[in-house]
């Protein structure tokens, strides 16, 4: 089945063909860090790390730019109060050039516990400044930027258009308007070069043709995917909340700068949601990390495995629950991986299935369920594991790296083991539920499969490496 993905700009999924053949653009905005990531950011990341991987399983070569905005994130969207930097630099005591080090670490090892793939580019908005000023100045020869007190804004009035990403009613934003425009012309008009305070000396500032100051959050995107991608490119990616404000002012600079939309394709991830439909944020105090997961002794790519049993365009709802039953799915899955032998072919009917559903909008769960299929069915175990391998090409278990903890067996355990053996050989049943029952209450678990007894310590997340038959 061909690859069709959903385009946030055409609300429709359709078919996908690069601009340059056998290559792909991918531009995907990344953290503003001045604090650490919370799970629900990290489920668009993962989202499109399974893009990446779908297109490479495609035969695509994929150019995989993510940024790091350290500068310019006000914390508002709508170009209300401070730098998000300045914030964090005073909540810390650090310099802003500290947290944005700090954080941009703690992401990057985030990103590497989930097992997602390097882009090939991660660039920074600090390091860009000669760039944005360039586009900036564009914008202001194109005749869409006008000055004000506090910075420079870009006229949405001159494009019929704006919006259109979002769908936004400009009409009604203008008139349910509630907050005071300052020296703004428009609602929708957005900062692109705000002014130093003049009594103020800021951490992170710079001299322009303007004055001294800093960027708007939204140039940094445009200049930055223009300098690695073109300014015509395959696919720009983002979480939910930036279509109405964050990606709708990145196509209007990039239209008025360079007459195009930026990127063929607009993709977004929806949000993890906590119990009821709680956004997961920074800000309302729901902030799980991946730091919390592991605290409790769960693999964060239990996580992973959890964020692909939906579909990247429908809400998660994140509970415990679900994330201890996707760490005991993984586990098995694992277990099962690992039993098998090497040197098997890729079983092409389970391989077809499973790439029509990847190819249909990245359909991952029932990619899943096709696994789960794969692994109960009656195929030689090495053509399983090759199978299985394949697949994980794009799920991202890591599967080849996971090793079981050998765990050391008493001999009384063992007895007990070799004994229910026996009993299940002679069709012993209750015997063998007896002995069961005699390993659990030592802390063992048992489990029944073709391949004989898996002993399984409880509480403990990895098996021992012991069948008994």
């Amino acid at each position: 089945m061909p690859l069709a993905l959903y385009d946030t700009w055409s609300r429709s999924v359709r078919p996908f063909t690069p601009i340059h053949a056998g290559q792909v653009g991918m531009y995907c905005c990344g953290p503003t860090v001045y604090d650490y990531a919370h799970i629900g950011n990290l489920r668009t990341y993962l989202f499109e790390d399974v893009l990446r991987r779908v297109l490479t399983r495609n035969g695509y070569q994929v150019r995989h730019v993510v940024n790091i905005t350290d500068v310019g994130h006000l914390t508002s969207d709508a170009d209300e109060g401070e730098d998000k930097m300045e914030k964090g630099s005073r909540r810390t005591g650090e310099s802003a050039w500290a947290i944005a080090r700090h954080y941009t670490d703690a992401f990057v090892a985030d990103w590497r516990a989930l097992n997602m793939l390097e882009p090939t580019l991660w660039c920074r908005a600090t390091d860009h400044i000669a760039e944005q000023i360039a586009f900036i100045g564009e914008l202001e020869r194109a005749g869409y930027v006008y000055r004000t007190d506090d910075g420079l804004y870009f006229d949405t009035s001159k494009q019929d258009n704006y919006g259109y990403l979002a769908r936004l009613d400009r009409a009604g934003l203008q008139a349910g308007k509630r907050v005071a425009l300052g020296a703004k012309k428009s609602v929708t008009d957005f900062a692109v070069w705000k002014f130093s305070p003049p009594t103020v000396k800021r951490q992170m500032e710079w001299e322009s043709p303007w004055g001294r100051g800093f960027p708007g959050w939204h140039i940094e995107c445009s200049a930055m995917s223009a300098k690695y991608l073109g300014t015509w490119f395959d696919i720009h990616c983002g979480g939910e909340d930036h279509i109405a404000v964050h990606h709708s002012n990145e196509v209007a600079q990039t239209e008025a700068a360079h007459g195009t939309r930026l990127a063929n394709f607009w993709m977004h991830g929806h949000f993890l949601t906590l119990d009821a439909d709680t956004k997961m944020s920074k800000s309302s105090g729901d902030f799980l990390r991946i730091q919390t997961l592991t605290s409790r002794n769960i693999d964060p790519l239990a996580y992973r495995y959890l964020c692909l049993t939906a579909h990247y365009r429908s809400k998660l709802n994140f509970n415990w629950a679900a994330l201890d039953a996707a760490n005991t799915a993984l586990t098995r899955l694992r277990n099962l991986y690992s039993s098998w032998p090497d040197a098997g072919q890729v079983d092409a009917q389970f391989a077809a299935r499973f790439d029509a559903h990847i190819n249909e909008d990245l359909n991952l769960p029932r990619a899943l369920a096709v696994v789960w299929e794969l692994v109960k069915s009656d195929l030689p175990p090495a053509t399983l594991k090759a199978t299985f391998d394949s697949f994980d090409t794009v799920l991202g278990f890591g599967l080849r790296d996971w090793k079981p903890v050998e765990s050391e067996i008493p001999e009384n355990v063992r007895a007990l083991l070799d004994e229910r053996a026996r009993a299940r050989a002679e069709k012993d049943w209750a015997n063998a539920d007896r002995l069961r029952q005699m390993l659990s209450a030592l802390g063992w678990k048992v489990e029944d499969g073709k391949d004989g007894q898996r002993l399984i310590e409880i509480g403990v997340e990895t098996t021992p490496a012991e069948n008994s038959s």
